[in-house]
């Protein structure tokens, strides 16, 4: 559903954000981008959505090259994708209903009672049926969140992106909005690409994970598989600081 092969991303006269990234991601997997901050992530993301183009490499969703010089197809191509943004981005002068109804009045045919019978249908999926009327100032970090997720997947996207769902959230809405990804990737046998630096919730719910640092792929493989590396730096941004004194690694 998503290949990308020795990609490299970077602004003119500047040093490469992404360099040299391949990564993949089936049907139905949940997959994690991690790394800490600055690390090229959410450019790396951007890539996949379509939103930059690399100077290197090559980028394939659904076993086709992202047609970046074509608009129109680009467009059409966006319409199997759903993306959450970091915070949720909603639009603060629509209400919860408006928000989540937005892509469906942009991008479909659908008449108004269909649109409402998608748009209750995802808000319950997110368990926010009730919260319909509300402005996103009438509502939670967590609950805003979650009316995002429900937009992202408003048009039962093949391919979901998150970026950074996790930040600001407190523990309790950072479990919610994890289960919810899990869930909906399952429920659509969508292909889900999650950048996060949240090591608990992310690890919780991924297949696969890959490891960024400096801009680069530093390490992959499972939860499991991530959770017992011996390389000094993993295991520093796994287990933190004091797990790699005492298991002998370098700071």
């Amino acid at each position: 559903m998503i290949n990308l092969e020795h990609v490299s991303f970077r602004y003119p006269h500047s040093a490469p954000i992404v360099r040299d990234v391949g990564l993949s991601v089936n049907k139905g997997q949940v997959v994690a981008v991690m790394g800490p901050s600055g690390c090229g992530k959410t450019t790396l993301l951007r890539i996949v959505a379509g939103l930059l183009q690399p100077y290197e490499g090559r980028v394939q969703l659904f076993g086709q090259v992202i047609p970046y010089e074509q608009a129109t197809k680009l467009r059409e191509l966006r319409t199997k994708m759903g993306m959450l943004f970091q915070f949720g981005a909603l639009f603060t002068d629509m209400s919860v209903f408006d928000n989540v109804a937005f892509p469906l009045r942009e991008t479909t045919q659908l008449n108004e009672r269909q649109i409402n019978e998608c748009v209750m249908q995802k808000l319950t999926a997110v368990g926010l049926a009730d919260a319909a009327q509300k402005m996103p100032a009438e509502i939670s970090g967590g609950m805003a969140r979650r009316v995002a997720l429900a937009r992202a997947i408003a048009q039962n996207p093949q391919i979901m992106l998150f970026d950074e769902p996790f930040t600001g959230l407190d523990p309790i809405a950072m479990d919610t909005i994890a289960s919810l990804i899990r869930e909906q990737t399952d429920a659509l046998n969508a292909a889900s690409i999650v950048v996060s630096h949240d090591v608990q919730e992310t690890f919780s719910i991924s297949d696969y994970i890959y490891v960024m640092h400096q801009s680069g792929i530093v390490a992959h493989g499972t939860p499991s598989e991530l959770t017992h590396h011996t390389d000094p730096f993993i295991r520093r941004f796994i287990h933190g600081r004091e797990d790699t004194l005492v298991h002998g690694g370098h700071v």
